[in-house]
């Protein structure tokens, strides 16, 4: 089996995995190498189902299918996909790579089924695993048997946060990969990929009105109206993403209609078409070394 890049998404984040899909071939030694595969929800119907629920966090929840994340069950799908063999990474649509996903697929796994990047103390939790980014060993996780955790998490057998957070998995088969591959917000020289984590500064998003869920203290839509989404601290971070989407841009794969369906849709920000006049040809390396 080939090995794959999954990225999660669904139609508010699906245009950000098409600029993730494209920036691993883009800064890779060998892209030939390597498949894409961007994972859809909307190809999933169980996700699909308002009608049901999961535990969270102790919580009985509705399962909303328009959340901004309800891609993250497709976390664990891939090993299925794959046919439970070879190599696979798996990313959420705000993650772009600036290094070579070539050195993950090569790494030395040593014996290990899971690689990800530990995030102590992030959301109280103290043994914090992002998920967001794994590379996984298909062959070492015949367990993720996808429609079964489904059945799982819908039939409230467990917590989301225990499934989302690996607490579900041998410890001892979990490997830890450093910062630089799920790089938090953070872009540095040394950055492979960059996941623009905090929602509330997605670059792509700034203005818009905020569309993720929040804490039901007041009514969500009373919210929504409320808040928008700010800009990013780090104007590099929005100069990367739109040098990336003005690439694909420039060669049709994302078309003038496509961005103004966006748009129209509060997907997008409405001043993407200037920025990607604006960052067309960035060279985040030149921009990072200055």
């Amino acid at each position: 089996m080939k090995r794959t890049v999954f990225i999660q998404a669904n139609d508010r984040q699906h245009l950000g995995a098409k600029i993730s899909a494209h920036s691993y071939k883009r800064n890779a030694t060998d892209p030939g190498s390597f498949d894409v595969r961007i994972l859809h929800v909307r190809d999933f119907p169980r996700l699909m189902d308002p009608n049901q629920s999961v535990i969270r966090g102790g919580q009985v929840r509705e399962w909303d299918p328009n959340d901004l994340q309800s891609f993250t069950p497709l976390r664990f799908y891939p090993p299925q996909a794959m046919g439970f063999e070879g190599v696979a990474v798996v990313t959420d649509p705000d993650v772009f790579a600036l290094g070579d996903i070539g050195e993950l697929f090569n790494r030395d796994l040593e014996g290990k089924a899971i690689w990800a990047v530990p995030r102590p103390g992030h959301n109280n939790r103290r043994d914090y695993i992002a998920t967001s980014v794994m590379l996984l060993d298909c062959s070492r996780l015949k367990h993720w048997q996808f429609d079964c955790y489904l059945d799982g998490l819908f039939g409230h057998e467990f917590d989301y946060f225990d499934w989302i957070d690996l607490n579900r998995e041998d410890r001892s088969t979990i490997g830890f990969l450093e910062r630089e591959w799920n790089d938090f917000d953070r872009l540095t020289p040394r950055t492979k990929l960059l996941h623009t984590t905090k929602r509330r500064t997605q670059p792509w998003k700034t203005g818009l009105p905020v569309d993720f869920t929040l804490q039901r203290i007041w009514p969500v839509n009373l919210f929504n109206r409320m808040l928008r989404y700010m800009p990013h601290p780090d104007p590099n971070q929005e100069a990367f993403v739109y040098s990336l989407l003005a690439e694909l841009f420039d060669t049709g794969e994302v078309t003038e209609d496509e961005l103004r369906a966006e748009m129209a849709a509060n997907h997008i920000r409405h001043d993407s078409l200037q920025l990607i006049d604006r960052y067309r040809g960035w060279d985040a390396r030149l921009a990072l070394a200055a």
